[in-house]
C-alpha cells in the first residue's frame, strides 16, 4: 500500500487550528466570554471547545474568572514578544540610518539592571564593527560605550559595577586603574562625547555620545580604524546632529 505526499500542500494540525480560533475568540472580548459563546464564535462543538479551553487554561494562555475565559499571562508574553521584535526592528532601522549618514559602524547601548547591554549594532562589510573579543559587559572601563554609560551613573552605582567588573588592562592602552578612570569621568562635561584610542581593540578608535532617555543611561557610539583617526571628531559630530530627529525612536527602544 503506497501513500502519495504532495510537497506543495502543507501538513496542518487541526487541533492547533481550533485552539488558535478559540484564542482569537477570547481576545475579541475585553471582559471575557463563556465557553458556549466562544465555541459558537470559533465554530466548534461544545465538548471540543471545553477540552481545548481546559488545556489552554492549564498552560496559562487563558484564565477562567467568574464563568468567563480571558487571556492569560502566557498569551500576554506572546504579544509582548511581538512588540519586542517590532521595537528591535525600529532601533535597527534607526542605526542603519545613522550608519549610512556617518559612514561608520554605529552602536546603541544602555545600562540596565547593573550591566552594560549592547542593544544593537549596524555595520557593513566595508566598515565592520569591532569584534567583541572581550565581554563588553565586563570591560566597560576599556571602551567608549562603557565609559560613556559609567559617566552617567551615580558614584554608588559605578562602585557596584567596579566591584563586579574590576578595572584591569585589556590592551596596553587601557586606562591603568579605577582612580584614573574616575578622574577621566569626572573631567567630562555634561553631554560631552567620550573618545578612546586602542583601549579595547588594537587598531581601533571609538567615540560615544550620551543619550537622554528618561532615567536610563544610554549611548550611541561609532568606531573607526586607527588610520582614519583624523575623521573621528567629524564623524561623532555628524552623529550628534543626526540623532535628534530620531531620538524618540531610540527612547522608545530603551524598553527592549
Amino acid at each position: 500500500m503506497s501513500s502519495v505526499h504532495n510537497a506543495g500542500v502543507p501538513t496542518l494540525i487541526g487541533s492547533v487550528q481550533r485552539a488558535l480560533r478559540l484564542l482569537e475568540a477570547v481576545g475579541s472580548h475585553s471582559e471575557g466570554a463563556p465557553a458556549k459563546q466562544l465555541a459558537r464564535e470559533a465554530g466548534l462543538p461544545l465538548p471540543t471547545a471545553y477540552h481545548l479551553l481546559r488545556t489552554l487554561t492549564h498552560e496559562g494562555y487563558l484564565r477562567r474568572e467568574g464563568g468567563v475565559f480571558v487571556l492569560g499571562a502566557a498569551a500576554g508574553r506572546l504579544a509582548g514578544g511581538g512588540l519586542q521584535q517590532k521595537r528591535r526592528g525600529m532601533i535597527l532601522d534607526s542605526l542603519a540610518h545613522f550608519r549610512d549618514a556617518v559612514g561608520a559602524p554605529v552602536y546603541f547601548a544602555v545600562f540596565r539592571e547593573g550591566e552594560i547591554e549592547l542593544v544593537g549594532v549596524s555595520d557593513t562589510p566595508a566598515s565592520p564593527a569591532v569584534e567583541e573579543w572581550a565581554d563588553f559587559r565586563a570591560t566597560g572601563h576599556a571602551h567608549a560605550i562603557g565609559q560613556c554609560l559609567l559617566a552617567q551613573l551615580d558614584e554608588k552605582t559605578r562602585r557596584d559595577y567596579y566591584e563586579r567588573h574590576p578595572v584591569e588592562a585589556v590592551t596596553r592602552y587601557t586606562v591603568r586603574d579605577q582612580s584614573a578612570l574616575e578622574h577621566r569621568i569626572g573631567a567630562l562635561g555634561r553631554m560631552e562625547p567620550v573618545t578612546e584610542r586602542q583601549e579595547y581593540a588594537l587598531g581601533t578608535v571609538c567615540a560615544a555620545i550620551p543619550i537622554t532617555a528618561g532615567d536610563t543611561a544610554a549611548t550611541m557610539a561609532i568606531s573607526l580604524p586607527l588610520h582614519h583617526e583624523e575623521r573621528l571628531l567629524y564623524v561623532v559630530d555628524r552623529l550628534r546632529s543626526e540623532v535628534g530627529a530620531l531620538l524618540s525612536t531610540l527612547s522608545f527602544s530603551i524598553s527592549i
